[in-house]
């Protein structure tokens, strides 16, 4: 399968794309960086170079590439924890979840290219669950402040003409994360993510997962049920 992937030079981007090649994809994958497309031509994706805000320019690297599908790992995050920077970091993250998304959706419906897979969160949930009360599920409501989940999350799932996945990933931990062990509700590493979106290539429903560790925060047994989905997979050196 022919997969573009958007962010592929990113933390979940990097584990996926090995993922993808040692399935026997063909992976284009997107970064702003020369310094990154050469470390994405190391572990086997041909790079793109393309900034997701260049709606055009970005059309056309989806019409050189004809993909299959198109995932979507783009994040705007730093990779250390600062708090006095930390709101505006969220600021540009939740930018990018939503003009960043649109661009991609409008270069995949110019481009005739049906599956998308986009990367979410699974602790934007609306407040109010009670230690004790069942793992959240996906038909929960999104926290109305979570402005970025939520027009990335309806422009996948609600575009006609596009069958969307979404993956709400738990808080990450693990290799380029900040941290390398869990340390809060709805863990989840890396290789599990990227995993978790290799699944999604071939199966599932078009619709929304929760792609966390069972810790009583939200239920991945959707996940597990249709896309195989296993919280302790780690990738082999």
């Amino acid at each position: 399968m022919k997969v573009f992937l958007a962010g592929a030079a990113g933390v979940v981007g990097r584990r996926l794309t090995i993922l993808l090649r040692r399935a026997g994809h063909e992976v284009a994958g997107t970064t702003r960086s020369e310094a990154k497309a050469a470390a994405l031509r190391a572990i086997g994706a041909v790079p793109v170079l393309v900034d997701a805000y260049d709606a055009d320019k970005l059309k056309l690297a989806v019409y050189a590439v004809q993909p299959d599908v198109i995932i979507h790992q783009l994040t705007d995050l730093p990779q250390t924890i600062d708090p006095n920077t930390l709101q505006s970091a969220l600021a540009a993250n939740a930018r990018l979840r939503i003009t960043g998304t649109r661009n991609l959706i409008d270069a995949a419906l110019t481009n005739n290219v049906r599956r998308v897979i986009a990367q979410s969160i699974a602790f934007a949930y609306a407040p109010g669950h009670a230690q004790g009360q069942p793992p959240l599920i996906e038909d929960h409501p999104i926290d109305p402040a979570q402005t970025g989940v939520i027009a990335l999350e309806r422009a996948v799932t609600q575009t006609a003409g596009i069958d969307g996945i979404v993956l709400r990933y738990g808080r990450f931990y693990g290799p380029g994360t900040w941290t390398e062990v869990p340390n809060s509700t709805g863990p989840l590493h890396v290789d599990a993510a990227a995993q978790a979106a290799l699944l999604a290539l071939t199966k599932g429903k078009p619709g929304i997962y929760n792609i966390a560790e069972d810790d009583g925060a939200v239920s991945s047994e959707k996940a597990k049920r249709d896309l195989g989905f296993d919280a302790s997979f780690r990738i082999e050196p």
